[in-house]
């Protein structure tokens, strides 16, 4: 049985620069540690958590884990502030280094700067309370999102949870402290689907770390050989995208597909 493991830790958006020299820490505002006091050269997290923490600017970031890039006038509209409230908000983001602008012809185009972004803001929707639902849009807008969505550039949601957790069942995928083992019959399930998984290996970010999902509460596949995944899904038209921002809907080929090749037999 061959196996791949990648332990790979990357470094959350807002990290400070390199750490002192042995013995020439100071600390900020004191000699004690407490109160006001920071220690010289450890991350300076403060100003990325005010960047998150603007209610307008938290959806536009959210909106954004759909992995898209989307253009200012619909960030507004997710957000519910005007087009020049939005500029500002996308100016602040785009200063603090959380998203990133592509620029086609007149048009502009923000999507989240990386993995670490999409990663930290999924780790705050795991300890964070939940929206109240109060219209019937709203509802259907929640269970579309519960059943199948991206997160970022994989796939989460019960379809996502339901994949992982047959990867496992049939041994193509062995748990493991900080990531998951994949086997030689994982591999070759997954080349089936069309994924190159000797070119996800050789990609700059972590290979297959399993992802808490926070709505299901049980992992879904994520990193490189989750994103890998997810662009194969798509490709193939067995995941399509719907109307409500990262929301997926599984096609009848993608369930008979999932079945076949991965032994998913709850997706019913």
């Amino acid at each position: 049985m061959s196996v791949t493991h990648d332990r790979t830790h990357a470094a959350l958006p807002g990290a400070a620069g390199d750490a002192p020299e042995p013995g020439t820490a100071e600390i900020a505002g004191g000699p004690g540690i407490g109160g006001d006091a920071e220690i010289a050269g450890d991350a300076d997290i403060a100003p990325v958590a005010a960047l998150i923490a603007d209610g307008a600017r938290a959806a536009m970031l959210t909106a954004l884990l759909d992995g898209r890039a989307l253009a200012a006038g619909e960030l507004a509209r997710i957000a519910g502030v005007s087009a020049p409230t939005a500029s500002s908000h996308l100016a602040r983001l785009l200063d603090g280094g959380l998203v990133t602008v592509v620029k086609q012809g007149r048009h502009r185009y923000y999507r989240l700067a990386g993995p670490d972004v999409a990663r930290t803001l999924e780790v705050l929707a795991r300890i964070s309370g939940r929206v109240a639902v109060r219209s019937l849009r709203q509802s259907r807008q929640a269970r579309l999102l519960r059943e199948a969505r991206s997160c970022y550039d994989h796939l989460a949601g019960r379809v996502g949870v339901e994949l992982y957790d047959a990867l496992v069942r049939e041994g193509g995928l062995i748990e493991a402290d900080g990531g998951c083992l994949l086997t030689e019959s994982g591999a070759e399930a997954l080349t089936e689907l069309g994924v190159d998984v000797e070119r996800v290996r050789r990609a700059r970010r972590r290979f297959a770390p399993d992802c808490l999902d926070w709505l299901e509460r049980r992992p879904h596949l994520g990193g490189a050989l989750g994103a890998a995944v997810l662009d194969r899904l798509l490709a193939r038209e067995w995941l399509v995208r719907g109307t409500v921002p990262r929301a997926l809907r599984l096609t009848g080929a993608g369930r008979e597909g999932l079945e076949r090749i991965f032994g998913c037999k709850d997706l019913t």
